[in-house]
């Protein structure tokens, strides 16, 4: 069966050159898993709004020049899908992640970053009218245990950190945007590059708002500012931008749960950055890990 572009969850019987679903799951697992620690590197300067605001603006100014070009192009009656997905996919996670990174390792937050699934199919099941497959619900399941026990691995006992509820609440809005991208923002006629510049444009404007209504400007005079600058420029480039760019084609080809099934992955390179950064792996963190690809591997297998 030849796979089709659908607004279903459900994963398409045959994908369309698998090896590049792979190829961009992997790159996209790679720039994001790599997002924690660029966060808790752009903090030692700027506090969590500057961070956010950075982040969202830089990737606004990389999409301006290619926006003004194609703007002709632009379908305007999906201009509130367009605000939807920068509010609920780019501008609040931005600002919530950065708020957590304040006070969450950088492994753990990615761990917790890979409860997205679990919401996409939540929120595409209770509002999309989307099915959910028992070997589905199996992978996300195990995915959830994983990352589980990358939360919990060397813990004395359990201790809830309040700010691990800033990125709960970022991969909830991760899920209802995934859904509402699928289904209003696909079949366009338009490539994703455009698709995502278009996104930016709607949220580049308040970012630069919040960020210049701070002490953003005195904070570049502290020692390492150009450092820590650079760092949350990098976030925008790279973990908003192109990521965005490579995640809206990554749906395109595939279903939105598919596509979401890379925060699977993002915990195993935030785990490592974290190793570098001076953090213990040990085998728990192991152990997370293998469940988390066994239960990608569940969620993207052919029925």
């Amino acid at each position: 069966m030849k796979t089709t572009l659908t607004t279903s969850t459900t994963v398409p019987t045959k994908l369309q050159n698998p090896l590049l679903v792979w190829g961009l799951l992997a790159l996209l697992a790679g720039i994001w898993g790599s997002s924690f620690i660029l966060v808790k590197k752009s903090l030692t300067v700027f506090d969590p709004a500057q961070v956010g605001s950075i982040r969202i603006f830089s990737a606004f100014c990389f999409f301006l020049p290619f926006f003004i070009i194609n703007i002709k192009k632009i379908p305007l009656n999906k201009a509130v899908y367009f605000l939807l997905a920068g509010l609920l996919g780019n501008l609040l996670p931005a600002y919530l992640f950065s708020f957590a990174g304040s006070k969450l390792d950088s492994g753990v937050s990615g761990a917790l970053n890979s409860t997205t699934p679990l919401f996409t199919l939540i929120v595409g099941a209770l509002f999309f009218s989307n099915k959910i497959t028992q070997r589905q619900g199996i992978g996300i399941v195990l995915g959830f245990v994983g990352a589980l026990l990358l939360i919990l691995a060397g813990a004395t006992g359990f201790h809830v950190n309040g700010y691990a509820f800033f990125v709960i609440a970022a991969t909830l809005l991760y899920g209802i945007n995934l859904n509402i991208t699928k289904k209003y923002l696909t079949g366009l006629g338009i490539d994703s590059f455009l698709i995502t510049s278009s996104i930016f444009m709607t949220i580049g404007p308040v970012a630069a708002g919040v960020l210049f209504s701070t002490d953003f400007v005195s904070r570049l005079q502290q020692p390492n500012a150009l450092q820590a600058l650079i760092f949350a420029m990098l976030l925008g480039v790279l973990g908003s931008a192109i990521a965005m760019v490579l995640f809206n084609r990554l749906i395109q080809m595939t279903s939105a749960v598919l596509a979401s099934s890379v925060t699977y992955l993002i915990p195993i390179v935030a785990i490592l950055w974290g190793v570098l950064d001076g953090e213990a792996i040990i085998f728990q963190h192991y152990l997370g890990m293998s469940i988390i690809l066994i239960g990608v591997y569940l969620v993207n297998k052919s029925n």
